[in-house]
């Protein structure tokens, strides 16, 4: 049964970030984004907003009650989700960034991600369908052959069929390189697969006609770990109709997220599972694999602001209309009056502080797509190559924020929601609670926080010799120095200097312990190296924010509507660069520390076996 809507978002907040922060319509109107406009962004982002209040935000409470279920080997998923998939590619929703000759509409990927936000945010389950739908049919579009792109992307875009990435298994987890799956090549160079996956996001459903399975799997002379795995096309029906040897071993019992079957699928169980190679190189399919992956964790990250967001907006109307308790100014007076709850200062600090959390990731968020807008612009007109590489090393930077920062916050803001309501926000009478459930995997999946720690410190620190890292860092520094005697924010960045000191320095430790023998020592603290890049990233885009909004409000008369918006963004900036910022500095002291502890404690010291 369908419930009342009670998504929310702040389409204003979409408007500043896309138009008066980060320039989107410098792109617009131009190739490749010539047949966009302002006006054209802001009708799709209206009418997306209300389509989804319509068709997805009231199934998300009943679909969490329903779940999905498995009848004799087919998965059904909850009651109004079948006409939700019809009416959304009906909508064309899915294809905004899709090019032209795709069927698709060839707008900005930053407009296609905002309105992703709305999508996950109103239905995090049902979303998870087709988002995973069209990161399997990019990878064929990418990688595939032409038969390939020709037999499976159509039906992946129409939404006739779906997609999913097939990588875990039960004996490996997260060490994807340890892979059993087998591919055998037959005669008619096609290829039989025989193994099982685990944790597969929408690895069956019955809203489409077939399910194209996108699997790891290794040669027999394949060599062991990651470089050994290739990517292989297995859909559940075979293009020539017949039914493919994949089947359902069973669905998960989740926390959050019920109404996405997540599945564990036997391949070849009888023998008869055949695939066939993605593209025609074998041992290819961790990089194929990564193009998906590295969307797929943007995806996760705006899963992450979809979901804070609405935490954030849906407990700022709780408190504003729940009265308890008297003003703060009165409260030797037995007889005050009872007041909205969010006239009390713990409830404003809090409210503020998912303000500021929210605003953050998603400016953050629009950064990195705003990145990969000017790389695609400038590929498809033939522009400055070294601005290109200066978009894309930016985008290899911000990727595992968004994901691992995003993710952590959604959680803590879902939970600080809560708070806001207390005792009625246990209740699910409320939306936050299954905010709460449904935002925990997002640390989990699509390569656990953890991961994206090692990736960053790891990896990314040093691509193109550190290119990337210090082009970044005068991009910041640039901002400070612009900045720095701002009337009104000038202590605020200020500590923003001090973050990207304390960051800078914290870089230089990893350095020596690279060089030193010390690796053991970057595993311990990689996660609180990435929480400072992350906060010195969402303070300095909160600080710019703020410097145009001041420089917007001066020209506005007294009483103007957008008078309020822009003095929320002063005061989100200044409360994160004032309770936040100053904690990226303490962080750099304790890693500083070398403290060993829980390298050092012997096992049986935890706790008797």
């Amino acid at each position: 049964m369908a419930h009342p809507n009670q998504y929310k978002s702040n389409l204003r907040d979409l408007q500043f970030l896309l138009f008066e922060q980060f320039k989107l319509g410098e792109l617009l109107g131009t190739a490749p984004y010539a047949n966009w406009g302002k006006d054209e962004v802001l009708a799709v982002l209206e009418e997306a907003y209300g389509w989804v209040q319509k068709y997805l935000g009231p199934y998300n409470r009943s679909g969490d009650d329903e779940g999905c279920r498995l009848e004799g080997g087919q998965v059904r998923v909850p009651a109004g989700f079948k006409e939700a998939w019809k009416a959304l590619y009906e909508a064309g929703w899915r294809t905004l960034a899709v090019e032209e000759q795709h069927g698709g509409q060839a707008g900005p990927f930053t407009l296609a991600m905002m309105v992703e936000e709305f999508m996950c945010g109103s239905n995090t389950s049902f979303n998870m369908y087709p988002a995973l739908t069209q990161g399997a049919a990019d990878v064929i579009l990418a990688f595939g052959t032409p038969e390939q792109q020709a037999t499976y992307v159509p039906n992946m875009f129409n939404g006739k069929w779906a997609g999913t990435m097939c990588l875990t298994e039960p004996q490996a987890g997260s060490d994807v390189g340890s892979a059993s799956t087998q591919a055998v090549r037959r005669p008619d160079g096609k290829y039989d697969l025989r193994g099982v996956k685990l944790f597969i996001s929408g690895g069956d459903q019955d809203m489409t006609d077939n399910i194209v399975h996108m699997v790891l799997a290794r040669t027999p002379d394949a060599p062991a770990g990651t470089k050994g795995l290739s990517l292989f096309i297995v859909p559940k029906v075979r293009p020539d109709g017949t039914p493919n040897d994949v089947t359902v071993g069973g669905l998960e019992h989740k926390m959050g997220i019920r109404a996405s079957a997540t599945a564990m699928l036997h391949f070849g169980d009888n023998g008869g599972c055949i695939g066939e190679l993605v593209g025609t190189t074998e041992q290819k399919g961790m990089s194929q694999m990564f193009h998906l992956m590295n969307y797929a964790r943007i995806g996760v990250g705006i899963q992450s602001l979809a979901l804070a967001s609405s935490a954030y907006l849906n407990a700022l109307d709780y408190a504003r209309e729940r009265k308890q308790g008297s003003s703060i100014k009165q409260w030797k007076d037995a007889t005050a009056p009872r007041v909205p709850i969010i006239e009390h200062p713990d409830i404003r600090r809090m409210l503020l502080d998912m303000k500021a959390r929210v605003e953050g990731l998603r400016a953050l968020a629009v950064k990195l797509t705003m990145h990969l807008d000017h790389v695609h612009a400038i590929e498809r007109t033939g522009g400055d190559k070294a601005a290109a590489e200066y978009h894309t090393g930016q985008v290899d930077l911000l990727v595992p924020l968004v994901k691992a920062y995003g993710s952590d916050q959604a959680f803590q803001v879902c939970a600080t929601a809560i708070q806001v309501y207390g005792g009625a926000g246990y209740l699910k009478d409320w939306p936050v609670e299954q905010y709460c459930r449904d935002s925990k995997i997002f640390s989990i999946y699509e390569g656990t926080n953890h991961i994206q720690a090692m990736d960053l410190v790891g990896r990314k620190l040093m691509q193109r010799g550190g290119a990337n890292v210090q082009a970044f860092g005068k991009d910041v520094g640039a901002f400070v120095a612009a900045n720095k005697e701002h009337p009104t924010l000038k202590d605020d960045i200020a500590q923003l200097a001090h973050a990207m000191e304390a960051l800078t320095g914290t870089g230089g430790k990893f350095m020596q312990w690279f060089g030193g023998g010390r690796m053991d020592m970057v595993p311990s603290v990689a996660n609180r190296f990435l929480e400072m890049m992350s906060e010195t990233t969402v303070g300095w885009l909160l600080l710019e924010g703020a410097v145009i909004a001041e420089k917007a409000v001066a020209s506005l008369p007294e009483g103007h509507p957008d008078r309020a918006f822009y003095d929320g963004k002063r005061f989100a900036a200044q409360y994160f660069a004032r309770n936040v910022l100053p904690t990226v500095t303490t962080k750099a002291q304790m890693i500083a520390r070398e403290d060993r502890a829980a390298l050092d404690i012997p096992l049986d010291a935890f706790a008797p076996a």
